[in-house]
């Protein structure tokens, strides 16, 4: 059963998309800072994305803030690798 109820995982689920795109297109925009494991973590970010738009409602509160900490820290991480990349390369 898909129940797509408008709240804060759908904005979640399009974050996480989102970054996920933008990591993938950073091969197009600016090939010296990709990796091939970009590929990877972009497809990952895109399912995890469509898995909390689709069965995020399902998700108590607790369940829900250690869902935001998670894409947080995966944002920082990622952020961080991707900045470090530019430093090693200039």
């Amino acid at each position: 059963m898909i129940n797509i109820v408008f709240s804060a995982n759908i904005f979640l689920g399009i974050y996480c998309s989102i970054f996920g795109i933008i990591v993938y297109f950073i091969r197009y925009v600016k090939p010296e800072l990709s990796r091939d494991e970009d590929i990877i973590f972009s497809t990952i970010c895109l399912f995890y994305g469509a898995i909390l738009i689709f069965h995020g409602w399902r998700l108590d509160p607790i369940l829900l803030f250690s869902q935001v900490l998670i894409i947080i820290i995966m944002t920082a991480a990622k952020w961080e690798n991707i900045r470090l990349r530019g430093f090693i390369n200039s």
